[in-house]
């Protein structure tokens, strides 16, 4: 069952809506990691334009970088069916021909 173009435009503006809802992000992952003396810190790991950063986070600090992981993890569910919905209104739009092999 396809469905019409109005229904995607109509998905894809939820998706921008709530885009534009987001707040604070930021990439990569949140790890506690041990030194050798037992002493515990922790460590955000993320790529940016192609390198790779680490930063240590003050514990004070670790329950508002959840929140910007979170909030990241959802602007790229929402990012990535905005293309996926794109790619089928484009098809649509073209009358379903393409040059899929």
């Amino acid at each position: 069952m396809s469905r019409s173009q109005a229904q995607i435009e109509a998905e894809i503006a939820q998706i921008k809506k709530g885009l534009s809802k987001l707040g604070r992000m930021h990439p990569g992952s949140l790890s506690r990691q041990k030194r050798s003396r037992g002493e515990e810190y922790w460590q955000l790991s993320y790529s940016h334009s192609g390198r790779g950063h680490t930063n240590y986070i003050r514990p004070a600090d670790v329950a508002q970088v959840k929140r910007e992981l979170k909030t990241y993890q959802r602007f790229r569910e929402l990012t990535t069916r905005w293309v996926a919905l794109e790619i089928e209104l484009s098809k649509l739009r073209r009358g379903g021909r393409s040059k899929e092999r």
